[in-house]
C-alpha cells in the first residue's frame, strides 16, 4: 500500500482523487480509497486541515487531489449575519463563512437558538469547509490562564 506523507497547496497534475468528509480531511493517519479504487495510507506528521483542491503527495511523488464529500449541513441566512456569527463563535462551533450565509453541522439546540435570533435555516447536503481558526490549521483549543489573566474567571470564582 502506498503512503501519502505530505500535503500540497494545489493538486496540479494529480493522478487520482480522494473524496473525504471533514473528519477525513483532518485526520493524520487513516486508510482511504481513491476514486480509481486504490487503497492509500494517509500518514502525515501532523493533523492536516485539507481543503478541496489541495493535494496529498505520495512517497513516490504521485499527487492525489482532495475532494470534499457532501455531508449534512445547515445553511443560515439572516439580516444580521454578523450577530449570528458571533453567537456561533462564542460556542466554538465549526462554521463555514460564505458571501451571504453561514453553514454549520445540524444541531437541534443551536438551530432553535438561531431561529430565536431571527435566522432562516435550510438543511442540505454540501461540502463543509469551516474556518480553520485564528491559531492556524489545528483545531486544538488550549488556554493557559497564566498567560491570560482574568480569562475564564467569573465573579466570585477567582
Amino acid at each position: 500500500m502506498r503512503r501519502a506523507l505530505e500535503t500540497t497547496s494545489t493538486a496540479e497534475g494529480a493522478a487520482d482523487t480522494v473524496a473525504l468528509d471533514l473528519e477525513g480531511r483532518r485526520r493524520r493517519r487513516h486508510v482511504v480509497r481513491t476514486r480509481g479504487g486504490e487503497e492509500v495510507l494517509i500518514d502525515l506528521a501532523e493533523a492536516p486541515s485539507l481543503k478541496a483542491g489541495q493535494g496529498l503527495r505520495l512517497e513516490d511523488g504521485t499527487v492525489l487531489r482532495i475532494e470534499a464529500l457532501p455531508e449534512p449541513v445547515v445553511e443560515i441566512r439572516a439580516r444580521d449575519l454578523v450577530k449570528i456569527a458571533w453567537h456561533l463563535g462564542n460556542r466554538h462551533l465549526p462554521t463555514e463563512i460564505r458571501a451571504d450565509s453561514l453553514r454549520i453541522r445540524p444541531d437541534h439546540v443551536i438551530e432553535a437558538m438561531l431561529k430565536g435570533l431571527g435566522a432562516d435555516l435550510r438543511r442540505l447536503e454540501a461540502a463543509f469547509e469551516p474556518e480553520s481558526g485564528a491559531y492556524g490549521q489545528h483545531q486544538h483549543h488550549h488556554h493557559d490562564l497564566r498567560q491570560h489573566p482574568g480569562h475564564g474567571q467569573h465573579p466570585g470564582h477567582g
